[in-house]
Parts: C-alpha cells; structure tokens; sequence
C-alpha cells in the first residue's frame, strides 16, 4: 500500500519536472556582479530549470534549518522532561522493591472484644449484622 501511494506522488512529481525541463531549457546567466550586468565578473551560464530547482531546494533548506532553530526550546524541554520521567521511573522502581521486601514481622490487629461497641451479639440496635 504504501508503495503504491509512493509511486502515485513520485511518478506525476517525476513527469512534472520532466515537462518543466523540456519547457525551460534555454540557458540563462546568473550573475553575482551587481555593477557590471552585460559583461559580469562573476557569472555562471546556465539552463533555467537548473537554475530554478536549485532555488527552490535552497529555500526548502533554508526553511527546514530556521525551523529547527525556532524549535530549540522544545526540543531541550522535551529532553529535560524525559530526564526527569527516567528519573522518576528509578525511583518508584526502588520505592517498589522497597515496599515488596519484609522488614521483620508486619504489625497485626487486635481481635475485637467480646463486648464491643455494640454487644456480645454483634448486631446493632436496628438487629443489623456488623
């Protein structure tokens, strides 16, 4: 299944650039020399398509590494916060053994008294069971 959704994105984006390549294929000067702009120092010949895919890669870069950088509080949040649960976990697993290991004889309680509260019968004064 996800092969083929795979190929249902990849094979129109794949014909897309292929048809946008064929259309843009005359060549073009990129020039770095914002003084001299018909004959410039600094200048690099080149279809249009290469130019205009190398643009749109430098954006999605650049895009993604400004969003990794914004996201920095969350990230160190979230390593604290999962430094604290290990932590947290230790110490109910040490509070857990603590708890499961006999430490002599455990208290016990005093049977009732005969009398009691209410009687030697054991019922209230309604005749309920208690």
């Amino acid at each position: 299944m996800r092969k083929f959704f795979t190929g249902l994105v990849l094979i129109p984006l794949g014909v897309i650039f292929v048809v946008f390549a064929v259309a843009n294929r005359h060549a073009v000067t990129v020039s770095f020399d914002p003084f001299n702009s018909t004959d410039p120092s600094l200048g690099v010949r080149l279809p249009l398509f290469v130019v205009i895919i190398a643009v749109a890669m430098l954006g999605v870069v650049a895009g993604g590494t400004a969003t990794w950088f914004r996201q920095r509080h969350w990230r160190r949040a979230a390593r604290r916060h999962e430094a604290d649960v290990r932590q947290m976990r230790a110490q109910l697993a040490d509070l857990r053994a603590a708890a499961t290991t006999p430490r002599g004889d455990p208290p016990r309680l005093s049977a009732p008294s005969q009398g009691g509260l209410y009687g030697s019968s054991g019922r209230d004064k309604q005749g309920a069971t208690l």
